[in-house]
């Protein structure tokens, strides 16, 4: 089994979405949260199951798209994967600074 680690960034990430969507709904924001961190549950089985992020090119750097946001992660061994960030799907991947 895959051990799934949430780094600070992702956790922020997090933190960042239910604030926002909080002001309009806390359940919902809930919810969104809660559908994210789901999602992420297939890669304690399928490391490889997301597709390579385009903007990077690197085999190792996946996603997992959720709703309108993008999980991405790093596949660090064959036993842990990294998440990297959670990024909204309209936003500019690489205006974030992550590599």
């Amino acid at each position: 089994m895959v051990q799934v680690n949430w780094t600070f960034l992702a956790k922020d990430d997090l933190k960042n979405i239910y604030d926002f969507i909080s002001r309009d709904s806390k359940r919902y924001a809930m919810h969104q949260i809660l559908r994210i961190k789901n999602r992420t549950h297939i890669l304690t089985f399928q490391m490889l199951v997301g597709k390579v992020v385009p903007e990077l090119n690197q085999k190792e750097i996946r996603e997992l798209v959720e709703g309108n946001y993008r999980i991405i992660y790093k596949v660090v061994s064959r036993n842990r994967v990294d998440v990297l960030t959670v990024h909204h799907t309209s936003r500019d991947l690489l205006r974030r600074g992550l590599m």
